[in-house]
């Protein structure tokens, strides 16, 4: 049987606040709930959507064990109140795993499998930490030297590629700060107000002369990253974190963060049947591997790969959501490729907004697919680099 290729469409795409990890709002959210969350948010916004009709859930998690283990696409879907029919699947490619997730979809949709799929991402950095509870590395990298950057802490691949790219201090500290200016400028313009659902953070705690538990809410409505007072000045007081002659520290780094992002992806028959409005068509995926301790130049290869299969050109995209896991290597990236500077990262990134791993990719393609239609522009990039030595990017284009 010959299936027939069709396209995929996003027609809702929601995203929690970021939260700061690991004291920050959403230090106590579970992430299976804050997922749950963000499934009723996103199914919210495409009110046609027959809840019946769902016919899987692909959720990317980059730590999948402990409160985000035991398959969380599946409990979250279970949690946000879908029918037993919505499938759950938690995929994971470390940074990209969101984005691989939204990509997964759109190929089902596309080859004709599926009609209507939710996607999405998850991360609480709060609750698992960086690596997981149980971190254990095979002996054998260490019996050849190609390998041994698997094991190294991403900090110390990011100085691999200052050194090699020649990015200096003051460059990274400079791109770090820019990351922090436009992402408070786009809060205070109400430029994440399509894609960020507000969330409610409720709190108990004991009342012992009472003999009752007390409970407060509160809603989040805002990332909690940007810092409206940073300065160079600043920046430059901060000392190396994973080198001691090293140019990357905590302020031009990406923040630990917690966070979620939904999608939905319908076919064209979907579109018809449910009088879903798409917001942006899935175009292209591609993921390339590099050296593992230079895993942070990733996006160099993987860009170029999306834009073949899309049949566009580099200056074709109008904006380009390019994960600043460090300033590093954003910076050598962008001067690697040319990229238009003031197409990348309008914003602010990961530096400022955050970077909940495993969700980064669908919260950055939320962004993208509203700032194609808020801005009225055409094509739009989400791309970040990927640990173990690989780079994803995936394109949208605005219908």
């Amino acid at each position: 049987m010959t299936r027939q290729v069709q396209d995929a469409y996003i027609v809702s795409a929601v995203r929690t606040p970021v939260g700061k990890a690991p004291k920050g709002s959403l230090r106590s959210v579970r992430p299976d709930d804050l997922l749950a969350a963000a499934i009723q948010a996103a199914l919210a916004a495409a009110p046609g959507i027959d809840p019946a009709a769902i016919e899987d859930a692909i959720i990317g998690c980059a730590m999948p064990e402990a409160e985000q283990g035991l398959n969380v696409a599946r409990l979250a879907v279970l949690y946000a109140g879908l029918p037993d029919s919505v499938g759950g699947c938690t995929v994971n490619r470390f940074c990209s795993s969101g984005l691989n997730a939204v990509a997964m979809a759109a190929d089902r949709i596309r080859v004709g499998e599926a009609d209507l799929i939710l996607a999405g991402g998850v991360e609480s950095m709060s609750m698992v930490p960086m690596g997981g509870n149980k971190p254990s590395f095979n002996p054998r990298l260490f019996e050849k030297n190609e390998l041994l950057g698997i094991a190294y802490g991403m900090g110390l691949t990011a100085e691999r590629v200052a050194e090699r790219w020649k990015v200096s201090r003051e460059a990274q500290d400079a791109f770090a700060l820019a990351s922090h200016q436009r992402a408070v400028a786009a809060h205070e313009a109400g430029e994440f107000a399509a894609e960020m659902m507000p969330f409610e953070i409720v709190e108990r705690g004991a009342d012992l002369a009472a003999g009752e538990v007390r409970v407060s809410r509160r809603t989040m409505n805002r990332d909690e990253g940007p810092r409206a007072d940073t300065s160079l000045e600043a920046l430059a007081k901060l000392k190396p974190v994973f080198a001691a002659k090293g140019s990357v520290t905590a302020g031009n780094s990406s923040q630990t963060s917690d966070g979620a992002a939904a999608l939905f992806l319908a076919s064209e028959a979907a579109l018809r049947r449910f009088n879903l409005q798409p917001l942006a068509r899935f175009v292209s995926f591609a993921v390339k591997g590099v050296p593992p301790d230079i895993m942070g130049i990733g996006p160099k290869e993987a860009i170029p790969a999306a834009l073949r299969t899309a049949g566009l050109r580099q200056e074709d995209m109008d904006w380009i959501e390019l994960n600043e896991a460090f300033a590093a290597q954003s910076l050598a990236v962008i001067d690697s490729l040319g990229l238009d500077r003031t197409k990348v990262n309008p914003l602010g990134g990961a530096i400022a907004l955050g970077h909940p791993l495993g969700a980064t990719g669908a919260v950055r393609a939320a962004t993208v697919v509203h700032a194609l239609r808020r801005r009225n522009l055409r094509y739009g990039m989400v791309t970040m680099c990927v640990g173990t030595g690989m780079g994803a990017a995936g394109i949208f284009e605005r219908v």
